[in-house]
């Protein structure tokens, strides 16, 4: 397959608002040992891009500094010592950066099948969401059947996907969200109940509704919930913390409880992981959750699908905070 000497990105001359960005041309990356080129048909607008586009979630020094971090389309190319993948193949993936161009290159140990029936905008809604929510909510956190799980943001992308993941393998998932509808998406997604955080304390009405409190909380939120957070925790339950979206440092809040609740606190950010570690997760994701995406028992909410040339506006739409599930770019 011959393949164009350039390709179009967008570029990030310096940190600002979205108007910060803008599209230019330049030469096509490569695929080293381990990785698969791939044709962009799709992109995921993610969180970490804003903060990245901000300067205030820099990439690690090996990483593409080109925004995006999931795609999915063809592989055109294959690096030296990568098994398991042709050219043609229509694949998903979780990028160490430069998903936002023409053309990425994908670590092949991060890279996944379309599920049944997908084409490239819903193969793309998946993989950072699905990535991030398995490793910390089952792998970290040790969700199982039959506990009782709140989730913060629920009509986020991690939101949404968090949902219907705790649901599919037996969870009681309360969430949280501030809108009405957005609440009433939480509720057709699987939730049992969703708290209105403007209008209610979720920690009164977790424990009004649970009585003795979850086993799990997985929080985008950080500082300004922490206190809520652990009076909502049953004993040995675990606050998982994926972001700081109310601050990173907290102030006066009474740890009582992690002691006398036995109670777990984790965190981590999925970009650092290591190569293995991201396979491993991607490992899992393929044997116990893709057969549930292939036969529709999950899927992602896509909320709105913007022309690649229109990304300023995809991240506008994305700080409103005002959607429900993916925001998407097709190129």
């Amino acid at each position: 397959m011959s393949l164009p000497a350039q390709m179009r990105f967008v570029a990030l001359p310096s940190f600002g608002p979205p108007e910060a960005m803008n599209i230019v041309t330049g030469p096509l990356p490569v695929a080293g040992e381990g990785q698969i080129l791939v044709r962009t048909e799709a992109i995921g607008i993610n969180r970490p891009d804003v903060a990245q586009r901000q300067g205030t979630y820099p990439p690690p020094k090996d990483a593409s500094p080109i925004l995006g971090l999931e795609l999915a389309g063809e592989v055109v190319a294959i690096g030296p010592g990568v098994s398991g993948y042709a050219i043609g193949d229509k694949v998903c993936g979780l990028a160490n950066g430069g998903a936002y161009a023409e053309y990425c290159v994908l670590p092949a140990g991060q890279a996944l099948r379309y599920p049944k029936g997908y084409d490239a905008v819903k193969a793309a809604a998946l993989p950072e969401n699905y990535f991030t929510v398995w490793a910390n909510m089952f792998q970290m956190a040790g969700l199982t059947e039959g506990e009782k799980v709140l989730i913060h943001g629920g009509t986020s992308g991690i939101g949404t996907t968090a949902i219907q993941l705790a649901r599919a393998f037996g969870a009681e998932v309360y969430a949280t969200a501030g809108t009405t509808e957005k609440c009433d998406a939480c509720v057709k997604l699987g939730a049992k109940r969703a708290i209105n955080y403007k209008r209610e304390n979720f920690a009164e009405v977790i424990k009004a509704e649970t009585g003795q409190g979850v086993d799990i909380i997985l929080d985008m939120i950080g500082a300004a919930y922490l206190e809520k957070n652990l009076a909502s925790l049953a004993r040995d339950g675990c606050l998982s913390i994926i972001a700081f979206l109310g601050g990173a440092v907290a102030e006066k809040v009474n740890l009582g409880p992690i002691m006398t609740k036995r109670l777990t606190v984790t965190g981590s950010t999925l970009r650092p992981r290591t190569a293995e570690e991201k396979r491993a997760i991607r490992d899992d994701l393929l044997s116990q959750v893709w057969p549930l995406l292939d036969s529709g028992k999950l899927a992602p909410v896509i909320y709105k699908t913007f022309a690649f040339d229109d990304v300023v506006e995809a991240h506008k739409l994305m700080e409103t905070s005002s959607h429900i599930g993916k925001i998407m770019l097709r190129l």
